[in-house]
């Protein structure tokens, strides 16, 4: 996964075309203070489910749960991180994994749990 060019349009290009599985590992924030301690890790990948804290833009310092994943432009939409449209509704705001911080994980699911467990194996290393 490791981008050996130092060329901007060679970046660019590897993140239009990176395969899902690397997607996925690119939608990562760093977790809280506390989790990092209980976890001895930095970051981990963001899910649906999960609890953060905005850190950065307009709805800063804002805390919500992630309502959904967009793997296509590299985006998270938080609930509670909505604008006004001008017809009255509400749209949720795209924000950047880099502008969250993971306040809580959800490890209701088995596979995740391991996950965690590898890479805090690999971080004692």
């Amino acid at each position: 996964m490791k981008i050996r060019s130092a060329q901007p349009r060679k970046k660019r290009k590897f993140l239009y075309t990176a395969p899902l599985h690397v997607r996925r590992k690119l939608l990562s924030a760093h977790l809280s203070k506390e989790l990092r301690a209980k976890y001895k890790t930095r970051s981990f990948p963001l899910r649906k489910g999960d609890e953060v804290e905005i850190m950065r833009g307009k709805f800063a310092k804002k805390r919500g749960k992630i309502s959904s994943v967009d793997y296509k432009n590299y985006r998270i939409y938080v609930e509670g991180a909505a604008r006004k449209r001008t017809a009255g509704t509400e749209a949720q705001v795209a924000i950047h994994p880099s502008k969250l911080r993971i306040m809580n994980l959800d490890l209701s699911d088995k596979k995740r749990l391991k996950s965690m467990e590898r890479k805090m194996k690999k971080e004692k290393k």
